[in-house]
């Protein structure tokens, strides 16, 4: 049975097509999303191969890229591994290397998270939810607000909407949040931290996973609509879109 606080077991799947790119493409998506914390081992190579059903020739290939872009480190031996190196970024560490997006570009993204968060905090109410998996998402919100600096703040803040789609149960569900998660934190890496929002983004995760735990569907819902809402109207109003 996967355990509900490895939410790489939920965020990795077969490969298909391109099959080396896609491979870095997830595993660099679900360690910049937090799936993988900064100092954990990726899972064994045979067993890590098989579930994104690539040869093993191709898995090395695609932690090499991996380790040339800084995101992981390799240790050979007994009681080695490869190990995640990635513990965020903020707009104060320097620019991410990320593709210019057209206004139009921007508001596809938001809108399209408008539509799969609210929807997957709504399915997540409704399911009957283990004492495990009410444990660990009050304690991925609590590590949000906890967190000790902007860059973790924000793996953290991506490992807790992950969580919430995870509890909805559906893998598409995973896959679209996954894919919102992803882009919008491009788009957050182009605009200041600001404090007051950090204050309101806390409450409202509160409120979204309160509403998760009581299965109230409708205010989780509305609740993650609110705080889609918010971010967009931040975006929208401080970064620059291309053209």
């Amino acid at each position: 049975m996967i355990r509900p606080d490895h939410l790489s077991d939920h965020l990795l799947r077969p490969a298909s097509g391109n099959v080396f790119e896609l491979t870095v493409e997830q595993l660099a998506t679900a360690i910049r999303l937090g799936a993988f914390h900064d100092g954990d081992l990726l899972p064994p190579e045979r067993e890590l191969a098989e579930r994104l059903a690539v040869s093993r020739s191709t898995l090395r290939e695609a932690i090499a890229a991996l380790r040339e872009s800084g995101l992981v480190t390799t240790r050979r031996g007994r009681g080695g591994g490869t190990m995640v190196t990635y513990a965020g970024e903020t707009p104060e560490s320097g620019p991410l290397p990320q593709p210019e997006r057209t206004a139009a570009e921007i508001a596809d993204v938001l809108d399209f998270r408008r539509v799969v968060e609210p929807g997957a905090a709504a399915l997540a109410a409704t399911r009957a939810l283990t004492a495990d998996q009410r444990s660990w998402l009050i304690t991925c919100a609590g590590q949000v607000r906890e967190a000790p600096d902007t860059a973790t703040r924000r793996l953290n803040d991506s490992r807790l909407h992950l969580a919430l789609a995870t509890l909805s149960g559906s893998p598409m569900v995973v896959e679209a949040v996954t894919r919102a998660q992803a882009a919008l934190r491009e788009l957050l890496s182009g605009i200041p931290v600001i404090s007051r929002n950090i204050v309101h983004s806390h409450d409202q995760h509160d409120a979204i996973v309160s509403a998760v735990l009581a299965g109230d569907p409708d205010t989780a819902r509305a609740m993650m609509e609110e705080h889609c809402d918010a971010t967009s109207a931040l975006l929208r109003a401080l970064l620059r879109p291309r053209g």
